[in-house]
């Protein structure tokens, strides 16, 4: 209903207001002081032009302005009246009671004065050889190099979770190492399932752009459009987006020349793939004092397709066969663009017909480095095949594509280059590596910068391990309690980001949800909020904190604020009210737990005050937020969120926190255990409980990930459970389902 009613949306990126409004309209009257200031003393040229990222600017008819600020007030957000559309044909902004500016659109959409530049091109600037990448001297040092070397323990400091529609984990294979060529993600539903996916993919060589302008853009596009490809997409789905930074161009037409032929480059790709550019950014000025980048231009490339054809490069089975699939390099420098559409079209209909088990663009990195990087996700190793054409260690093999498929396959117009092998070595060309040696060294660059492991590493110590308790008590009340459509009360507070995958979960088994935003920006709506939560607790059965990061985690501890929140007498006593009168459930993953486990309502069923000998939960042993797919096993099941599950149930989550690390003094950890109510722990590949990382990736003291209340009706745990549906994190092996909110709902059916 709401936004069916914006006519035009815009961001407040660069250009702050000047931008974000001026754009909306051919007329506008802005008035300056209404725009909400993050900083005092700002002046009027301050006011309009400063960005704010977290802004955006909404045209709606004057008659539906009170009713869109009643709407954006209810989910915490200010929404204030700033600008008028006129028919004046001028841009006009007053600040404090004067006009600052007054413009014609016409003057503006000349973009104020018309100019001209003489451009030189280069005659012919092939490059020859085609050069990327540096050349090391072996396939250690080449892994090790900056441009190919893992960059795991930066990508693991972003949430790749979130949303539950990532479906190319951004490392595969049981060990998390391998990068896929593209981004894959559902297209988010707040009900039901889908196929439908999205792809996306960049291309961009420095090297080769410094060489040759044109050629480095044609292959940016031709790149972007293999990964993309690689990873599932059909070529012909394929559209563009450019982003292209040069040095400062002035009146140099040599200068002038490099984004002049960078453009050709890819018109000429885009021409011959037939694939239209739909967006791009132009940011020109790449220089600083004598400094220059290279001449930049970089390709994505996007594309609709379904999540279940995306492919991953980690190899899949051991005794595969494993092909190269390679396009022609004309003598021109470019691709054999008529022989890559065949290509990719054959990798498509291959794929349909599920004769692909892993593929991977291979580029400037090489064939060597690309086979390593295939064997690491799932510590598979590879021998070639004595006829194998020799590959070039560090040579590019630009448009070129591994593929591992079953021995009775064949690949048309592809080379078969050897086998995958249990014994965990890469054999090529005469050479042996071992793939410890290979990992470590393309883990090693970047790991002082970004860490993927603890400085100091635990030394393994005895593991508390708690035993099963009766489930009569929660049968008994759960028929007491029969209930067809329990209703779960998600309430949503600032920096929380996981209600809808949230919901999306309880409605998948039969449960009626409902989401209560929590508002702050004034006394008044956490009075009303208060109020509100406390009614909505005495109607529900189910309570459930999801995860998030509160009021973006609030320093030395989260979830302080949603347990302030709890701690109120009107919601403590409704949350009393539903656990002891009603026999009612309670969860908290993530931020929840952090919240549950502060309040005492994790540990002792109720809220109370906790101290510092109490059980929290610190920040990780590797001192950043940890982004990841653990294994975690049921040691308890006597909860009513767990009674569906056997005790020794492995199951494989996401987690996604900087503060998760569960920690209490040796005794309140050994009452937890005599209790049962350590619930699920962290555990090792073949199922031990492990305080090693990455399995345990926090540090929890007695790997606990989980633990119940004493009655069992709490229960808090850090992985995500919620982010959950069909397809995600294909590319990550293991039980990914955890029916705790079946059983959840189920207790009152």
């Amino acid at each position: 209903e709401l936004t069916r009613k914006i006519k035009i949306c815009n961001d407040f990126g660069a250009g702050g207001v000047s931008v974000a409004i001026g754009e909306i309209a051919p007329s506008l009257v802005i008035n300056l002081d209404a725009v909400p200031k993050k900083y005092d003393g700002l002046d009027g040229t301050e006011l309009a032009i400063s960005e704010s990222q977290e802004r955006m600017a909404v045209c709606v008819d004057p008659k539906e302005i009170d009713f869109f600020i009643r709407e954006a007030d209810k989910e915490n957000l200010e929404c204030v009246h700033v600008a008028d559309v006129t028919d004046s044909g001028r841009l006009i902004m007053h600040w404090r009671g004067k006009e600052i500016v007054n413009l014609s659109r016409a003057f503006l959409d000349t973009n104020g004065v018309q100019q001209s530049a003489k451009v030189h091109v280069a005659g012919d600037s092939s490059p020859s050889p085609l050069r990327g990448i540096p050349a090391p001297s072996s396939l250690p040092e080449h892994l090790s190099s900056l441009n190919t070397a893992s960059q795991k323990g930066l990508g693991e400091m972003f949430d790749g979770s979130v949303g539950a529609n990532t479906v190319l984990w951004p490392f595969g294979g049981s060990r998390q190492l391998t990068p896929p060529d593209a981004m894959v993600a559902k297209l988010p539903l707040l009900e039901g399932e889908t196929d439908a996916a999205t792809f996306m993919a960049w291309g961009f060589d420095p090297y080769l752009s410094e060489q040759s302008p044109f050629h480095g853009a044609a292959y940016a596009v031709t790149e972007s459009v293999c990964k993309a490809v690689a990873a599932g997409a059909r070529l012909s789905d394929v559209r563009l987006t450019l982003q292209e930074y040069f040095p400062r161009l002035g009146n140099d037409p040599k200068r002038w020349g490099l984004p002049f032929a960078a453009l050709l480059g890819a018109f000429r790709a885009q021409h011959e793939l037939r694939l239209a550019a739909i967006g791009g950014k132009d940011s020109m000025s790449g220089s600083f004092n004598e400094l220059d980048v290279p001449p930049t231009l970089v390709s994505f490339a996007l594309a609709p397709g379904l999540a279940s054809l995306a492919l991953s490069p980690e190899f899949k089975k051991t005794d595969s066969t494993v092909s190269l699939l390679t396009t022609p390099i004309l003598p021109n420098g470019l691709p054999d663009f008529e022989a890559l559409k065949q290509i990719a079209e054959t990798l498509h209909e291959l794929n349909k017909a599920g004769k692909i088990l892993s593929l991977h663009h291979i580029g400037a990195a090489g064939i060597p480095a690309a086979l390593a990087k295939c064997c690491f996700g799932n510590r598979i190793g590879f021998i070639g095949s004595a006829d194998a054409p020799s590959a070039s260690l560090t040579g590019p093999a630009y448009f070129s594509f591994l593929i591992e498929h079953a021995s009775s396959d064949s690949i048309p117009n592809a080379t078969i280059i050897g086998q995958t092998k249990a014994e965990p070595t890469l054999s090529l060309n005469g050479e042996t590596h071992d793939l410890t040696d290979l990992q470590t060294a393309w883990q090693s660059t970047l790991e002082p910068v970004y860490p993927t492991k603890p400085e100091t590493l635990v030394t393994p110590s005895p593991i508390i391990n708690s035993s099963s308790a009766s489930l009569r008590d929660f049968r008994a009340s759960a028929v007491k309690n029969s209930i067809s459509k329990p209703k779960v009360l998600i309430p949503t507070f600032p920096g929380t980001n996981s209600e809808y995958d949230s919901a999306r979960a309880f409605q998948r088994v039969g449960a009626e949800t409902h989401i209560e935003v929590f508002r702050n920006l004034s006394a008044k709506h956490i009075d009303e909020s208060i109020y509100a939560l406390a009614e909505q607790i005495k109607t529900s059965q189910i309570l459930f904190i999801p995860g998030g990061f509160s009021a973006g985690d609030e320093p030395d501890g989260s979830a302080k604020f949603i347990a302030t929140i709890l701690r109120n007498p009107r919601v403590s006593d409704a949350i009393a009210e539903l656990l002891e009168n009603r026999d009612g459930l309670v969860l908290g993953i993530c931020n929840g737990f952090q919240a549950l486990i502060k309040t005492g309502l994790a540990t002792h069923g109720k809220v109370i005050a906790t101290d510092t000998n109490s059980a929290t939960l610190v920040h990780n042993d590797i001192s950043r937020h940890i982004s990841q797919y653990v294994q975690t096993r049921i040691i308890n099941n006597s909860s009513p969120w767990l009674a569906n599950q056997e005790i020794g149930t492995i199951h494989t989550v996401p987690v996604s926190h900087g503060e998760g690390k569960f920690h209490a003094p040796e005794e309140v950890i050994a009452q937890l255990a005599a209790n049962g109510q350590i619930a699920t722990q962290y555990c090792d590949p073949e199922g031990n409980p492990t305080m090693l990382h990455p399995f345990n990736p926090n540090g929890s003291l007695h790997a606990i990930e989980g633990i119940t209340s004493p009655c069992g009706r709490v229960f808090g745990k850090m992985a995500h459970s919620e982010r959950y549906s069909h397809d995600v994190a294909k590319n990550i092996p293991g039980t990914k389902i955890q029916p705790i909110f079946a059983a959840g709902v189920g207790y009152f059916g």
